[in-house]
């Protein structure tokens, strides 16, 4: 009986496991290769040692991205996020508005080779200090507003300028040297308002408006705005002085303003 079983085995169930192993084997031989593709590991920073790839900076963002660039004006107001230096600017650049943002410094590369300009506007910043040069070569620069800063001193100005603006300061007299203005021979416009100037600097006669209050000033003489030893000298081109809230007595000074059209206009004890 035992004989029996073996036999029926070996005749029934030999031929189909070897038939199923074959198959297999057929299978795998036929079954296709997997390509094996790497993909970097970005969450991973590379090894230094082994990995020379270089990593690209960050792009900054251009001027006219963060600011408003029109034909020629570039404006910059209240950028967000703080705006603390002068950006670049594009070559064309003939009026900058770069007012109420959180600039300390005027740099001498700031405005480097910018020739074009011939406004600039940064009222409302935190600048304390300018460069000497910041300025002084740019020949076409005819309007400059710093007011609402913390400057104790002017930089060197431009003979260009017409209009300068620089109230609400903390100017001193130190800081603003009696021959400041004297060789801006057009300049028309002077606003020195709100700051703590203790004498009256050199004015040219280019001069129609200029405004001195609320500083510290306590005394001028008959040549701070005339000439003291002429009567015949009127100053043609002066239209407007404003020496209000300083300390100084208009009264003990009556010869003072005689070769002007009018008195310097304000409230004066």
């Amino acid at each position: 009986m035992m004989q029996l079983r073996t036999l029926i085995f070996t005749s029934v169930m030999l031929p189909w496991i070897l038939s199923s192993a074959a198959k297999d084997e057929y299978m795998e031989v036929r079954k296709p290769k997997k390509d094996i593709v790497n993909f970097p590991d970005y969450d991973t920073p590379p090894d230094r040692d082994t990995d020379r790839a270089v990593v690209p900076k960050a792009i900054e963002l251009p001027t006219c991205l963060l600011c408003v660039c029109l034909s020629g004006s570039v404006y910059c107001e209240e950028v967000s996020p703080e705006m603390s230096t002068v950006p670049a600017l594009p070559k064309e650049t003939a009026y900058l508005y770069a007012r109420f943002n959180k600039i300390t410094k005027i740099s001498n590369r700031d405005f480097a080779d910018m020739a074009p300009l011939r406004r600039i506007d940064l009222t409302g910043n935190l600048i304390a200090e300018i460069d000497d040069g910041a300025f002084s070569k740019l020949p076409n620069l005819e309007e400059l507003i710093l007011a609402e800063n913390r400057l104790t001193k002017l930089p060197i100005l431009p003979t260009t300028l017409i209009s300068l603006n620089a109230n609400f300061n903390k100017l001193r007299t130190q800081g603003v040297k009696a021959t400041a203005f004297k060789k801006l021979t057009r300049l028309a416009y002077l606003w020195l308002g709100n700051n703590e100037l203790t004498a009256v600097p050199h004015l040219p006669e280019s001069l129609h408006v200029v405004h001195l209050h609320n500083n510290k000033i306590s005394t001028i003489t008959d040549e701070t705005f005339c000439k003291g030893n002429t009567s015949y000298y009127i100053r043609t081109n002066m239209d407007e002085v404003r020496l209000d809230g300083n300390p100084v007595m208009l009264s003990k000074h009556p010869n003072s303003f005689i070769c002007l059209h009018a008195l310097p206009i304000g409230w004066y004890n």
